[in-house]
């Protein structure tokens, strides 16, 4: 009976698997594993875990991209809860719909900013449903404990309002108080029903994301993943990054091509990293120069106009002026200005880190480390391809989307790491719902990043990989859930009261013992 279950289920797979790789597109691959979703949940999470390298790239990035754009025109089925500014009033009965009782992890998002592909309305409903697969896959959360969400508010794309396709409210986004007053409703509503789920915000546009994150951080159990997931996983490359080029975190001098919310809660987090690591906050962020699509944020000094003081420098920005450099200096100028060794890439810009940005950092140090970490491909600041060449295999590259190997003239292959937030926020969300952490801390990030680089081997940091291979992202999800919740007994920020988090040995254990594996249930229970 064994043998022939083992049969059945590898045949499954197999005949899966091979459906998959028969399809001519990566959007048609997507389009299938939806549909296998659908009707078969328990084979389809087995087939993303046991060919995670080869399914992740379809199920999120980069392909969700496209999937979200043809939303409309291929969408065959609900999956998730949309709560629509039509229902205001309603969402405390609405979540009684929802037919699992135990929910664990909502992933929500209003699809004002997808990915780089700007304001998609309700069909950035793919962002969350491709998430959760990954927390599923990578965490092992449960999928019956999952539940993907779409704030309906409207959209502000014309192309959509006009297209018949179109699934969402065709009505201008709400605004002001009133949106928040949606927002809030829908808080109210999840955490009412479940009181320890954890809200992972999704893609919410720059203006909203940083102002919802610290309105309810200190009050739900909420984390931001454009913001938090993006500055964790990015510290952790970073810390691998620096150890490859023979230094450490307290030796780099960062240009970063980005300035919205997100990209300056990734700067702040690298900041923290670096506060831990022994430097004064005050030095960490010296060395850090922001260039927005005005240019470097510096020295009103006139030399090039002073174009951001002139827009009016003040919030967020104004705190990472950089005497250094004059504001309003281009990228180049700025990596030569500041002696910059890695550049980071949170800008959406296609090309914006050129051959003599790259060439600058070379000359700054002889192993540069560049991260073009915009999603999708489209988006990516440049190429591994373009920085292997520029500095003859000099640089240490980790990107946003996957990229495959590069061979050099030399014959010597370079494997760049993709530096995606799925080596942290599945095991952020797994120790969360393991151990009921009540508030997720900016040290718990940190710890979750250093989790993340010290699970690499020695093998893949020979290699000059700066985050482990895929294929063992159970592994690093278990070691940072472990950090996590560690740190959380400690803080004394847990509500379960399981003895085996009394010891380092016994979270491990715990959670182990609750990550999920996808397997058939059989319906008749066969005795001896």
């Amino acid at each position: 009976k064994i043998y022939i279950y083992f049969f059945f289920v590898e045949e499954q797979k197999n005949r899966a698997l091979s459906a998959v790789r028969a399809e001519t597109s990566d959007t048609r691959k997507n389009m299938y594993l939806q549909e296998l979703h659908a009707r078969n949940e328990t084979l389809y999470h087995q087939l993303l875990v046991e060919n995670i390298t080869e399914l992740a790239p379809l199920v999120y990035t980069p392909t969700v991209g496209q999937a979200c754009l043809e939303f409309g025109q291929n969408w065959r089925r609900t999956r998730g809860m949309y709560f629509s500014r039509k229902d205001r009033g309603m969402f405390s009965t609405m979540v009684y719909n929802w037919p699992h009782k135990d929910v664990h992890v909502i992933v929500v998002t209003d699809g004002s900013r997808i990915l780089g592909l700007g304001d998609l309305g309700v069909h950035g409903m793919g962002i969350p449903i491709g998430k959760l697969a990954l927390y599923c896959a990578a965490g092992g959360i449960a999928p019956h404990r999952v539940m993907p969400v779409m704030l309906d508010v409207g959209t502000n794309n014309p192309v959509l309002i006009a297209d018949p396709e179109y699934l969402g409210t065709r009505e201008p986004r709400l605004e002001g108080e009133e949106y928040h007053d949606m927002v809030d409703e829908f808080m109210h509503a999840v955490f009412s029903r479940w009181p320890d789920v954890v809200v992972q915000f999704e893609d919410f546009e720059s203006s909203k994301a940083s102002a919802l994150l610290e309105k309810y951080r200190h009050k739900y159990r909420v984390f931001n993943d454009d913001i938090q997931g993006t500055g964790c996983v990015t510290l952790a490359g970073l810390l691998s990054a620096a150890h490859n080029a023979g230094g450490s975190i307290n030796d780099l001098r960062i240009v970063c091509a980005g300035a919205g919310s997100a990209g300056l809660g990734v700067c702040s987090q690298i900041v923290d990293g670096m506060v831990e690591a022994g430097l004064s906050r005050e030095e960490a962020m010296s060395r850090f120069v922001i260039v927005t699509s005005q240019g470097a944020i510096g020295s009103k000094d006139g030399a090039h106009g002073d174009p951001n003081h002139a827009r009016g420098l003040q919030g967020d920005r104004a705190a990472w002026l950089n005497p250094r450099v004059s504001d309003g200096a281009s990228l180049l100028e700025a990596v030569r200005a500041h002696g910059a060794n890695c550049l980071l890439g949170l800008s959406t810009q296609a090309g914006i880190f050129t051959e003599a940005a790259v060439k600058a950092c070379l000359d700054n140090h002889p192993s540069p480390i560049v991260m073009p970490m915009s999603n999708p491909t489209s988006k990516s600041e440049c190429t591994p391809a373009q920085a292997y060449e520029w500095t003859n295999g000099a640089a240490v590259v980790a990107t946003g989307s996957p990229f495959a190997p590069v061979t050099l003239p030399n014959g010597e292959t370079k494997i760049p790491s993709q530096c995606n937030n799925m080596y942290v926020f599945p095991g952020i969300g797994l120790a969360a719902s393991v151990a009921g952490v009540t508030e997720i801390t900016d040290r718990m990030l940190y710890l979750a990043a250093v989790a993340c680089s010290e699970s690499l081997t020695p093998e893949e940091q020979a290699a000059g990989r700066t985050f482990p291979e895929l294929a063992r992202i159970r592994d690093v999800s278990h070691a940072v859930a472990c950090s996590v919740v560690a740190e959380a007994v400690a803080q004394g920020l847990t509500t379960k009261n399981d003895p085996r988090l009394g010891s380092e040995d016994g979270i491990a254990d715990l959670i182990a013992s609750k990550m999920y594996y996808p397997q058939y249930t059989p319906f008749v229970e066969h005795r001896p």
